[in-house]
């Protein structure tokens, strides 16, 4: 093991840590090189910093990449981890090395721009905003080092993208969802009924376990609770069967001892797969796999299902709302549900969907 006892730096597997004391704080930490004399600099270099930090109150000097690790070592448990592991991915080539102090609307320019190039909506540019803004929101009134001092004197002004060029819901008519579901795979059809009868995301379907489901015996049917664990917003989604969902579910009942969708015999990851995609292109349409939700929420609408009535079928964070509910209230909830349940020829006065010629005309 090599070792400079002057520097208090040690060699260990061809790489320089730093073993150090400075003004009663132990530096401890790897150099990432095998140069003697940068060893030197980088622990000349931090044990100024301390210095400067214990005496003179001045913040240690750390680069966005630094924080954005904190950040996702801390959340492992959001639902959305992985997405905010991709933006910083992402966003990394373009800030990952800059001191947080040099992170602002206009070195985050290039990272706009080259996405924009890409044809990316505003809203996918805003999502890893939100996410810089959020890492320096924290560096700068949360996280506090050793000497505590936060790591950020104060976090810039990130502004989102206005949202002028946002996609539109699309909202199936009868006729379009006929076509698209006998056009899809049977299994990929058979999970895009059941969630435009229930509201559910892509990831709630695809998760969806025979372990969730309730028999609700008063009322001869059943319901699924999908744990907070697997939904977007962290609290139990209850899924109320109309009698178009119940028929999927009664149709796949017993092909898999866990999940309820699967595909010979494999979980299904991601409705928005090859499958679909072919399907939606040959056929023209510029539905996406979220708008199956949309159809559902616009139809309860249209059939004149009361607001909570419809937050609670779609799944939406409502604080007054608990999953405890009597046997009238279920049965209220799957009539309402089954009041978008087309008739047998296949239409409903229910809901009438207009419009542009141009939106209609083909895939986007």
């Amino acid at each position: 093991m090599g070792r400079n006892r002057n520097s208090g730096l040690r060699k260990r597997g061809g790489i320089w840590h730093i073993d150090k004391q400075v003004l009663g704080h132990r530096i401890h930490q790897s150099t990432g090189t095998s140069e003697l004399k940068t060893a030197e600099l980088i622990l000349a270099r931090r044990v100024e910093e301390i210095r400067q930090a214990s005496v003179f109150g001045i913040r240690p000097v750390r680069i966005f990449r630094e924080a954005a690790t904190r950040f996702l070592e801390e959340n492992t448990h959001l639902a959305t981890l992985r997405t905010y592991a991709f933006h910083l991915k992402e966003l990394d080539p373009y800030i990952g090395e800059l001191p947080l102090h040099q992170v602002h609307m206009g070195t985050l320019q290039a990272y706009i721009d080259q996405r924009k190039k890409e044809g990316k909506k505003n809203k996918t540019v805003n999502g890893a905003l939100a996410t810089v803004r959020r890492v320096l929101n924290l560096s700068a009134r949360l996280w506090r080092d050793e000497h505590g001092l936060t790591w950020l004197e104060s976090a810039p002004l990130i502004q989102l993208l206005p949202l002028h060029d946002a996609r539109r819901p699309y909202p199936l008519s009868w006729e379009e969802q006929h076509r698209l579901f006998k056009a899809l795979p049977d299994h990929l059809s058979r999970m895009c009924l059941f969630k435009v009868n229930t509201g559910c995301r892509d990831g709630e379907v695809c998760s969806l376990q025979w372990d969730w489901e309730i028999d609700v015996p008063e009322l001869g049917t059943s319901v699924f609770l999908i744990p907070g664990a697997k939904v977007k917003n962290r609290e139990d989604r209850l899924v109320v069967l109309n009698r178009v969902a119940k028929s999927v579910i009664d149709s796949v009942r017993g092909q898999h001892p866990q999940r309820v969708f699967t595909y010979y015999g494999r979980p299904v990851r991601s409705i928005n797969n090859n499958g679909w995609k072919t399907v939606r292109r040959k056929l023209g349409l510029p539905i996406r796999v979220h708008d199956l939700k949309h159809t559902f929420g616009r139809r309860l609408r249209a059939a004149g299902v009361p607001l909570e009535t419809r937050k609670i079928l779609l799944g939406h964070r409502n604080g007054d709302i608990t999953t405890h509910y009597s046997a009238p209230e279920l049965e209220e909830l799957i009539e309402a549900a089954n009041r978008v349940c087309s008739g047998k020829s296949g239409k409903t006065p229910a809901l009438v969907v207009l419009r542009h010629r141009t939106q209609s005309a083909g895939a986007r």
